[in-house]
């Protein structure tokens, strides 16, 4: 496992999510482009992390994962992801597909 995950991997996915968590209280009072602002953030800066692991950090269970965890953790803060998504044409799911490239 430590080949596939290695510390430094590991390290900086959680502390790419714990940015992207300290960014979520008040956010339910936030509008669309603040919303949107934040999950491009995390987003990013889950891409450089690939980018820096030769973009094979994430395999389909882990982007999977981190998908479900932004997905969750906005919606645990008061955003309505199905109502967000349709204002922008958008699925739920594919509310990162816009910088995704992991």
């Amino acid at each position: 496992m430590a080949g596939l995950f290695p510390e430094e991997l590991l390290t900086s996915t959680d502390a790419v999510l714990d940015t992207f968590e300290s960014e979520l209280p008040g956010l339910s009072e936030a509008d669309d482009a603040q919303i949107f602002g934040v999950v491009e953030r995390v987003v990013m800066a889950l891409n450089a992390v690939n980018e820096a692991h030769n973009e094979s950090a994430y395999e389909t269970d882990e982007r999977e994962q981190l998908c479900d965890f932004i997905d969750q953790s906005l919606t645990e803060h008061g955003i309505d992801l199905v109502a967000l998504a349709a204002r922008h044409g958008l699925g739920r799911y594919q509310i990162t597909d816009k910088w995704r490239k992991w």
